[in-house]
Formats: structure tokens, sequence, C-alpha cells
């Protein structure tokens, strides 16, 4: 059985990650860390918490100590380390929270990785492996043609991204001096369940049903390409399996579309499905973010070449599939929003780390 460290994993991608590797694999032992902070959540993971397979331990990864602890005393294979400070507008107002969490913590994970798995020089126990989870905005903005291969050289432009380009930079720089066993994973927007609603489409779900006004960047033409979630996940499955050791791979859709798109295609299903009295009256145009890039698009074709992965939900489907969750889940929703599963958190862990919890 094989040993997986998911750090955030009660995050929107890790929950959804953990979801899917316990959904298909009986042989696998998830240890998941997460410090929660305001994204954070555990009930994205309640329908598994008895599972024999699954531990939590709440943890912050900065936290050198802890973090070695858990290494020794479950003996990890791989570590997938989704942690991190994510959302951009945060960044822009409090820039040092994420080289913290995003850089520093990810320089800790590596080295405890390094010590613990290093057999000799530059040599290391075999099939383990380092799976630093990274983002498209690490290449920058692109223009109207043309995508983000894996030589594109990376031009981050907001506090958040030149974060996790540093942390990509870090974890290559440890396979080209220490030759440790790692992959970079950079993918595209991700939409589905379970995601925090400060994020683009669950944002929108929420005011629509509210009938609150919904805020647009800019003239919300920014193009982002979109996958769905549990095509991410089935990449970095892959990635883990069978990445080439020090490869980067990008893994995107072919979804793109603009801001704008996305929230008329959203306010049409609720109007046309739940509530005829929305409709694009809920637009208010706001001034555009600092530092906004223009469009992303990822070239995922070394990914469909060397390991034969392909985006399997069109986003007209997975769009659907998206809306329906948060409506069947509205619950969640406003306990998310309110912070009431923040305050549960807070006075069941309260400053404490290397609390284990099933």
């Amino acid at each position: 059985m094989k040993t997986y460290l998911v750090t955030g994993g009660a995050g929107f991608i890790g929950s959804n990650f953990i979801h899917y590797m316990l959904n298909k694999y009986n042989d696998v032992r998830i240890i998941n860390v997460d410090k929660l902070t305001y994204a954070g959540n555990l009930e994205n993971l309640s329908s598994i918490k008895e599972n024999k397979n699954y531990q939590f331990i709440h943890a912050d990864i900065c936290d050198k100590r802890c973090m070695d602890k858990i290494f020794k005393e479950n003996n990890i294979d791989y570590l997938v380390n989704f942690a991190a400070e994510s959302h951009v507008d945060r960044s822009i107002q409090n820039p040092e929270i994420f080289i913290e969490t995003n850089v520093k913590g990810t320089v800790n994970l590596l080295n405890i990785a390094k010590e613990n798995w290093e057999t000799g020089e530059n040599t290391y126990k075999e099939n383990h492996k380092f799976l630093q989870v990274s983002t498209d905005e690490v290449y920058g903005s692109l223009d109207d043609t043309g995508y983000f291969t894996e030589n594109t050289p990376l031009c981050p432009h907001s506090p958040y991204s030149a974060s996790k380009a540093g942390a990509d930079m870090i974890v290559k720089a440890y396979f080209d001096t220490f030759k440790l066993p790692i992959n970079i994973t950079r993918c595209s927007n991700n939409y589905g369940p379970y995601q925090f609603p400060e994020k683009l489409i669950p944002l929108i779900i929420n005011n629509i049903l509210k009938h609150r006004q919904i805020p647009v960047y800019g003239d919300g033409m920014n193009i982002r390409d979109w996958l769905y979630v549990e095509d991410h996940c089935k990449a970095i499955d892959s990635v883990i399996k069978n990445g080439k050791l020090g490869e980067v791979y990008n893994v995107g859709g072919h979804n793109e579309r603009t801001n704008i798109d996305i929230v008329r295609t959203i306010i049409n299903y609720i109007k046309e499905n739940v509530d005829d009295t929305v409709n694009e009256n809920l637009i208010k145009y706001v001034a555009d973010r600092k530092g906004h890039d223009r469009r992303y698009g990822i070239d995922p074709q070394k990914i469909q070449s060397e390991l034969a992965w392909h985006p399997e939900t069109p986003f007209e489907v997975g769009i659907i599939k998206t809306i329906k969750w948060y409506l069947d889940n509205k619950n969640w929703m406003e306990n998310v929003t309110s912070g009431k599963y923040q305050e549960y958190y807070n006075k069941m862990y309260g400053d404490k780390t290397c609390t284990r919890s099933q």
C-alpha cells in the first residue's frame, strides 16, 4: 500500500483529488495535512472521514518539526503539494503571507522529503516522488493567439503568481542540484465542487441566487482556459505514476472562455431552470484588477503525447454539473460564506499543530 502525503487537502482541488484517489484505488493510504486557513474546509471530506485509508492531520507545512515527524511516522511514498495561498486579490493586499506559505513552505517540504528519501549522494528510495501542483499564471499573459508550453518563460504579474513561480523554480532546482525525484504540473483554471466562493464561478452562482450584483473586472473580456477539476485530478495521478522525473507538465482543456461569457452562461441556466426573475441587470462592471492578465491558454500536447491524458469533460457538461452541485449544496455554500466552519475549526484546533483527527 502506497502512502500519499497530500498537503492542502482540505482545499478545493486537494479535496477533489483525495476523493478521486480513494474512489479509484483500494490500495492507497492518504494522509491529508492542512492548516485550515480560510479556504480549507473539512466538510469537503466529511463523506470519507471514517475511511480506514484516510487520515487528517492539522498542521502547517512551514512547521519543520511537525512535517518531519509526519514523514518519519508514516513512511511517505508520494508528496503532492497543493498547499498554497491562491487568491490574486488577497495576494495584492498581503503579499507576505503568500511568500511564507508558497515559497518557504515548499522549501521546507523539499528539504524534509530529501532528508527522508535520500539513500546516498543524489540517490533516493525507489518509486518516491514530490509533485508540485502549480498554475498557468506563472507564465504571465498571452496575446490573442498562441498557447503556453512548458518552455514558455515564466513571467508572473501578481504576488500570488510570483510566489508560485518562485516555488516552481526551487522545486526544479532540487532536481537539477540534488536529483530529488520531482514533477511540476501547471494547470489552467479549475472549476467544480467544493470551490471556495470567492472564486469566479461559485461567486457568480451565490450572488445570482441571492439577487446580488455580480462584479466583473474591467470589460469582462479577460480569457481563461477552464478545466473540470476531476480531469485535473486524473492528470495529477497520471504524472505521479508515469511522469518523467524532473519534467513539467501543462494541464489544460482548450476550453477558453471570457469572464463575461461565464457570467452569462450561469445567469441563463439559473434563469431557465431555477429563477426566471434573474437577468443580466445583476452584472456590474468594476475597476480592473491590478496587474490583471488578459489571456491564459494552455497547450497540453506534452501530457497528452507522453502520458495519454486527455480532458474528458466538455465545458458545456462540466459547467452544468458544477451549477447543479452548488444548487444541491446550498447549506455548504451558506456555511462557508458565513464563516461558520472557520469558527468551528478555530474552536477545535486553536493554534495547535500536528493535531490528529479522523
